[in-house]
């Protein structure tokens, strides 16, 4: 008799979010978590083929072996790159007068 774990699957959008509890036998991966919460009919726009998986905020691949008590994350693809927002601050700072105005 295989040993039972359990795991949070969550996802989340701006409107959103959704954490399910799963149990699930010693063993499984990821990708059977996700499956298995039943958030990908709930949610249709998440794709294991290109949604990137993580447990408790790192990256993990999908065959990664989950253990008791995990987080597994579901992340959406960023809107907008972090770093060419951060660029179009710092110009945007650089012609402001001084005051803010």
């Amino acid at each position: 008799m295989s040993t039972q774990i359990h795991v949070e699957v969550v996802y989340g959008r701006r409107d959103r979010q959704k954490v399910v509890a799963v149990s699930l036998g010693e063993g499984a991966t990821l990708r059977e978590a996700v499956e298995r919460s039943g958030l990908q009919a709930e949610f249709p726009e998440i794709d294991l083929a290109s949604n990137k998986l993580g447990i408790w905020n790192k990256l993990a691949k999908p065959d990664t072996v989950v253990r008791d008590k995990d987080r597994v994350e579901i992340y959406r693809p960023l809107i907008a790159d972090p770093k060419e927002v951060r660029k179009q601050r710092a110009a945007e700072g650089k012609t402001m007068k001084k005051g803010g105005e």
